[in-house]
């Protein structure tokens, strides 16, 4: 018998898949993803992926951070620690990544409880199907068993008390040399990844459980990212080798993850009325003083902060400007009533540095995003500290997990090299809280008609 191709199939992957085994009812025609009219998206129909639900972190939640080699890159694990970190302080989440090269999903189940449940985890996300899908066009049995053992994974997440995030593998930008797969086309692999993305929104659905589109995120930033492509540099969005992304590629992932866990956007909002000589701010920052026209805030959550070139794959900021990441989780709001002026210059100062923006005063009134539009500012540097305690703490967790667990002195006895490792680790997570502290900052508003 001959099968359609995935992108064709009127209905998702698993439940063809349970009809052909004869386990499931006929379902109703599915709704797909929304994707422009381009020669790049034909061969793609990917089913439509739940909206994100309501805030999913719970205050003093253990997130682990579960994954192939992508997830041990320390990359999108990092942009997400650094979140819940810095943007959501209040929360107190504490994270651990658990990023193991060349992985699937059936390894991760085979090490989950001595790798992972005995931290006793509240909330996971789990990115797996790159590996799992044998760099080779989709087949039934293969999707099986993926499936079967991305279920097993929630099950026993779940089982242990945990809430999980779903996620979808990413996409490929090239085949890679080193997968050998000298047959099979970039399309074949990514229409492979897009139904195993497919099988995941609908385990996600039958588990209750929320989903990070990973896979139609990183394709449809592909397509807009072609806008930064020369013929001398290309723009490598998922990696040099076509499958660990850059950067920018792990912002997206970033941005899939943290979308899901239903997260505000809005990280704080300062409201200055120029008549009534007032200025107020959300929950999270302080006001210290305000006098013509000059105000100084206390802020103890930070906005998101996506340095760089905009037009490089190495840089977050670029990989901010193929999805919506700051309207969607990081909006550091400046709203200006009552200005007398027509233009206004808004400087925003930390410390000894200053930055510029020119607005309209009817942009001030409808409010403006400073988090997006100040590439660098004056949360930059403390942001990056706790970048840096982030970075250094989930290197620890590779060793730890990698050379140490699955080493000599884990073979010897497992739990005293967990209790030795445990409390090399705690300064290090503690360092990663102890990152975020107060900053100062003052806005300037500056008529300039």
């Amino acid at each position: 018998m001959t099968f359609p191709r995935p992108a064709q199939w009127s209905f998702g992957a698993a439940t063809l898949l349970l009809l052909l085994l004869g386990t499931a009812p006929l379902p109703a025609a599915p709704q797909y993803e929304p994707k422009p009219a381009d020669p790049y998206f034909d061969k793609f129909n990917p089913i439509k992926a739940p909206e994100p639900g309501p805030l999913l972190l719970q205050p003093n939640d253990r997130l682990v951070i579960i994954g192939d080699s992508i997830t041990e890159q320390r990359r999108y694990s990092r942009l997400i620690e650094d979140y819940v970190t810095a943007c959501v302080p209040e929360l107190h989440i504490t994270v651990r990544q658990l990023g193991w090269s060349g992985e699937t999903a059936e390894g991760f189940r085979k090490r989950m409880a001595s790798d992972c449940l005995r931290f006793h985890p509240t909330i996971a996300t789990i990115n797996y199907g790159m590996n799992d899908s044998k760099y080779r066009p989709f087949d039934l049995a293969n999707g099986e068993w993926y499936r079967e053992n991305y279920a097993a994974i929630v099950d026993a997440l779940k089982a242990s008390g945990a809430r999980v995030v779903v996620g979808s593998p990413g996409c490929v930008g090239k085949m890679a040399t080193w997968t050998h797969s000298k047959s099979t086309t970039k399309d074949e692999h990514n229409l492979n990844l897009c139904t195993l993305r497919d099988i995941d929104v609908e385990l996600a659905a039958s588990e209750q459980a929320p989903f990070a589109d990973v896979f139609w995120n990183l394709y449809k930033a592909g397509f807009t990212a072609q806008k930064y492509a020369t013929p001398d540099h290309p723009y490598e969005l998922c990696g040099h080798d076509g499958v660990h992304p850059n950067w920018s590629g792990h912002l997206v992932m970033a941005y899939s993850y943290l979308r899901a866990m239903g997260l505000d956007p809005n990280v704080g909002t300062l409201r200055v009325d120029l008549a009534a000589n007032t200025a107020t701010a959300t929950s999270g920052h302080d006001i210290s003083s305000f006098a013509d026209g000059t105000v100084t805030v206390v802020s103890h959550k930070y906005p998101f902060c996506a340095d760089g070139d905009p037009t490089s794959d190495q840089t977050l900021r670029s990989g901010a400007t193929l999805v919506p990441f700051f309207h969607d989780l990081s909006q550091f709001n400046l709203v200006v009533t009552h200005a007398p002026g027509t233009n206004y210059q808004v400087i925003w100062s930390g410390g000894t540095n200053s930055y510029t923006h020119t607005y309209t005063a009817m942009q001030l009134a409808a409010g403006v995003n400073l988090a997006e539009d100040y590439v660098t500012n004056p949360f930059s540097e403390a942001f990056a500290k706790v970048d840096a305690a982030v970075a250094k703490k989930q290197l620890f967790e590779t060793k730890q997990i990698k050379n140490i667990f699955h080493g000599p002195a884990g073979k010897a006895d497992i739990n005293q090299a967990v209790a030795d490792t445990e409390a090399e680790r705690a300064p290090l997570e503690a360092a990663v809280l102890g990152a975020v502290v107060p900053v100062t900052h003052t806005i300037r508003l500056v008529p300039v008609d």
